[in-house]
């Protein structure tokens, strides 16, 4: 253990609070085993296997308490928090080497080379921006064990903390199933979105029209996202790629004035026929922007009951007729006057 013992000596040098964990306690024999680490004079040794998870429960115990308490939050400017996701081996950390300038991610022809989320501090004009590189998100039936169910696991963490989410396709698979559903997740976390198609040069059909016709299409849920051709591997289109992600962000951080809100509100409901369930018919008494990233506005109606899906997409599709959001979905919130 002279390695250890090392070690041991220049964590106590540091002044700092030492737990002293055994690992690879896998059986009652090499728990036993354990008291050997006495030695280095570390305090009582806790025997843990973090394979098998036995005693990483007592170890958190002994950290917690250890821990300094949650600090005041920062105070300045808000720093865009972009997710790079996708399929496995459809580029992402190519891209964000490109986006980079240099080799940042392990990058492999072998599918899911990028184990983990990573953050890296990006600076785009002047403005800090936190990438997190994922790794590819397969379908839950094809979650490996170990590592790859971990990864996937973080990417999906990934879009929830993140503003923006480059999602990433293959121009020479375009949009598989796993690309939907991916996509689907990021609108039900209400995140803002790039759609970035990657190998284009790889592409056999190069038509931009015909190509965006087609991913449409297949994407109506996601028909207000732009969409960005890249060669990541020959740093081309990449460089349209964050102009694109920090627009989405600005979109995001939109606030409308609720005098304007309601204008937008009233002539949409002047021009098209109200909802109805019997006699009783949708009254929408006023509507204001309560949040921004995402944009969430409260509708204070009659009974939000009477709320139809195609409805609430007439509504979203006047305001972005009107204050754009582009990239960025909307939330909507449908209560009675007086509700909380």
């Amino acid at each position: 253990m002279p390695a250890d013992l090392e070690i041991a000596q220049m964590l106590r040098r540091s002044s700092k609070p030492i737990i002293l964990a055994a690992n690879k306690a896998d059986n009652p024999r090499r728990e036993s085993e354990a008291v050997e680490f006495y030695e280095m004079g570390m305090g009582e040794p806790l025997a843990i296997s973090a394979y098998h998870g036995r005693g990483t429960a007592e170890l958190l115990d002994r950290v917690v308490p250890l821990l300094p308490a949650p600090g005041e939050p920062e105070t300045g400017a808000e720093i865009m928090k972009l997710a790079i996701v996708g399929r496995p081996n459809v580029g992402k950390s190519t891209l964000l080497n490109s986006l980079l300038g240099e080799e940042r991610a392990i990058v492999d022809e072998i599918p899911g080379t990028t184990h983990d989320a990573t953050n890296t501090l990006l600076d785009f004009s002047g403005q800090s921006v936190i990438v997190i590189d994922t790794a590819g998100i397969r379908r839950r039936g094809r979650w490996g064990r170990g590592v790859e169910r971990y990864s996937v696991i973080r990417a999906l963490r990934a879009i929830d903390e993140a503003d923006v989410a480059l999602l990433v396709l293959d121009a020479t698979e375009l949009l598989t199933s796993q690309d939907e559903h991916i996509a689907g997740y990021i609108q039900q976390a209400a995140k803002g979105v790039v759609l970035v198609v990657n190998k284009w040069d790889l592409a056999v059909n190069q038509d931009m029209v015909e190509s965006n016709r087609y991913i449409r299409k297949r994407l109506k849920f996601l028909s207000y996202v732009p969409l960005v051709y890249t060669s990541a591997k020959f740093d081309q289109g990449v460089d349209r790629v964050m102009p694109q992600a920090f627009e989405v962000y600005q979109e995001r951080q939109k606030r409308i004035p609720t005098n304007e809100v309601n204008d937008v509100v009233q002539q949409a409901v002047a021009a098209h026929n109200l909802p109805r369930k019997g006699t009783k018919q949708l009254k929408i008494l006023y509507a204001t922007q309560a949040e921004v990233n995402p944009p969430t506005f409260v509708f204070f109606v009659n009974d939000p009951s009477l709320i139809h899906f195609s409805y609430r997409h007439y509504l979203e599709n006047k305001l972005r007729q009107s204050f754009g959001f582009a990239g960025t979905p909307l939330r909507f919130v449908f209560k009675t006057r007086g509700e909380q």
